[in-house]
């Protein structure tokens, strides 16, 4: 508990934190107590969001960070050191998603979303990593996807092979970082009723897709954002490395 304030808030990080599942996320940490900077590349959407979880901005903050820039999450962190001393927290959640059959997708688009999903999850683990190191605390959840581990069935394979990749990266974050106080876990939704889901399982296919799900029906992203408040407290200190997945009994192992 020494890394932690004196009063015992912790200051957390949520990228693409702007909308849909990130937003809920934000919204679910700011009621369990912990201040929230809101991030996204949509700096009106994080602002939106920050004044209405506290417009004070005591509590909750807007930054703009463009995950596939790293500079973007350094600057956020000397922005939260200077106004709160330390983060504790950060939750990659900042992805891009495209259906593409396998055969059509650009090897650019393919680099961009990689470099977007994959690579934004380890810059940003990277740069708050060494932070928590240097403090002896530190939380790092990860949003993988089912996608990553089955291969995806209704999004691009650049799309699945970035999310496979975080899941990899993952368990080297939480290898290398343990020691030092740092727990580092993952979480693999299936289809949840969300903006992104809801943008490739159109009105035509979303009967075919709840067929395939054995509980038939999408998942409630706020049941994920509760998760990951439970993950990003004290007490998860023995989790580390791990994978939850909330899939709806899709991919079972």
């Amino acid at each position: 508990m020494a890394a932690l304030d004196v009063d015992g808030t912790q200051t957390a990080v949520v990228t693409g934190g702007g909308n849909g599942l990130g937003a809920d996320i934000c919204r679910a940490l700011h009621e369990a107590g912990f201040r929230v900077v809101v991030s996204d590349v949509d700096l009106t959407a994080a602002e939106g969001l920050a004044a209405e979880l506290d417009s004070t901005g005591q509590t909750a903050v807007a930054v703009r960070i463009d995950v596939s820039r790293p500079d973007d999450f350094q600057s956020a962190l000397e922005m939260i050191v200077e106004r709160w001393g330390k983060a504790h927290v950060l939750v990659n959640n900042a992805a891009r998603t495209e259906v593409k059959p396998l055969l059509d997708i650009d090897p650019a688009d393919f680099n961009s979303i990689l470099a977007t999903n994959a690579g934004g999850c380890f810059a940003g683990s990277q740069v708050f990593g060494r932070h928590f190191k240097q403090n002896g605390y530190g939380r790092i959840i990860n949003l993988a996807s089912i996608a990553g581990q089955n291969g995806g069935t209704a999004t691009g394979a650049h799309y699945a092979a970035s999310k496979g990749a975080i899941l990899t990266l993952t368990k080297v974050f939480a290898r290398d970082l343990a020691a030092f106080g740092v727990t580092t876990n993952a979480i693999a939704p299936g289809p949840h009723d969300t903006p992104m889901v809801r943008s490739v399982l159109t009105d035509d296919k979303l009967p075919a897709a709840l067929a395939g799900i054995p509980v038939g029906h999408l998942g409630d992203p706020k049941f994920v954002a509760k998760l990951i408040v439970l993950m990003a407290g004290p007490e998860s200190g023995f989790v580390n490395g791990a994978c939850f997945d909330v899939n709806g009994g899709i991919y079972m192992r």
